[in-house]
């Protein structure tokens, strides 16, 4: 039996690329296995290789053996793929972001995104079993008609963002040009992830509750006009102690954690959202509004505003985590904690469990 896995895109660094990785090495201790892709960034083509490959590992009986397609966002071309293959099919739910925020920014991407809502509907009677990475995931699965749904949580093992050496220059460039605390935001700059809110929740944090406060966001900037977009609310803000990096290696982004005082995000969407996990192993406290999936990834282990709550309140949580020691002390101490609930040992299991009661 062979267990193959299926992404839309593969990129370095990437929460989805990392989680079907970790699968395969996983699922290799049980059989032959191999990640597969439509869009391969140069840099993955020796760990996930194009999805017309798949064909060449295609075991003795096709029907024996498993598909893992991991669903985030609509392609055609992948959607018809997996209708058109002999194998069991199981689907990793990792949560598919609401079109709208993208229509102004990237209307080919509000497509896709809308197209993977209506697959994800359509591919319910084709699974065998459906794993969702969070209760809230598994919820909108059960919703649309999916019958064995279980939650298997993602495999993160954030002891190998802590191992890759950090990047001198970036250490060096953060010890040169940053004074005072640091706001950390690590993730995709993206409409749902709402960056302009948490940007002007910094103006306030910085105008009058902290002055000497940063803000760094480190991710892919993704759609330049969005990207120009938060370059010109910045520039415009004035906020000369705002910081978009752009895409960032592995080293550069441990350089990045350790040098952070508080991780916060206004995002609107998130099926589970990694850096809070990330962030929680760097002993850094978290500042998140309650949306989605975000009030069960972080438990107690931040401080949670509610969705509704606009930038003061934002930056006024930023500024009681930063200014108030005991406080800090009590969410680093509850993300520690946390952190046990995300055990990558117990999310192996789990997902081995799932795979073979199906095989």
């Amino acid at each position: 039996m062979q267990f193959h896995q299926v992404v839309v895109g593969a990129h370095p660094g990437d929460a989805i690329t990392q989680a079907a990785l970790a699968a395969r090495d996983l699922l290799r201790q049980v059989g032959p296995s191999e990640v597969f892709g439509y869009h391969v960034h140069p840099d993955m083509a020796d760990e996930v290789f194009k999805l017309r490959r798949l064909d060449s590992y295609r075991g003795r009986d096709a029907r024996d053996d498993i598909i893992m397609y991991h669903a985030s966002i609509g392609e055609p071309a992948v959607h018809e793929f997996i209708l058109g293959r002999p194998e069991r099919l199981v689907i990793v739910y990792h949560n598919i972001s609401p079109p709208a925020p993208y229509t102004t920014y990237d209307p080919p991407l509000a497509g896709l995104l809308e197209a993977g809502r209506k697959d994800l509907a359509e591919l319910k009677d084709r699974v065998t079993l459906a794993l969702a990475d969070s209760a809230f995931n598994a919820a909108e699965l059960a919703a649309l008609g999916y019958r064995d749904v279980r939650v298997s949580p993602l495999i993160i093992d954030p002891a190998a963002l802590h191992g890759v050496e950090p990047d001198d220059e970036t250490a060096e460039h953060l010890r040169n040009n940053i004074r005072g605390p640091v706001v950390l935001f690590v993730g995709q700059i993206l409409p749902h992830k709402r960056p302009e809110l948490l940007i002007q929740a910094f103006h306030v944090l910085s105008t009058y509750l902290v002055p000497e406060a940063n803000l760094v966001l480190a991710g892919h900037l993704r759609i330049p006009r969005f990207a120009g977009a938060i370059r010109a609310e910045i520039q415009e803000l004035g906020l000369r102690r705002a910081w978009l990096t752009g895409s960032v290696s592995t080293g550069a982004l441990r350089s990045i954690y350790e040098r952070a005082d508080v991780f916060a995000t206004a995002s609107d969407h998130e099926g589970f959202c990694v850096p809070l996990i990330e962030a929680m192993s760097f002993n850094l406290p978290v500042v998140a509004r309650a949306t989605t999936a975000i009030p069960e990834t972080v438990g107690d282990a931040g401080v949670l505003i509610e969705a509704d709550d606009g930038p003061t309140v934002m930056a006024e949580a930023l500024a009681e985590v930063l200014t108030n020691a005991p406080l800090r002390s009590e969410l680093v101490e509850r993300g520690r904690t946390r952190l046990g609930e995300f055990d990558p040992d117990r999310a192996r299991t789990a997902l081995l469990e799932n795979l073979l009661s199906v095989a």
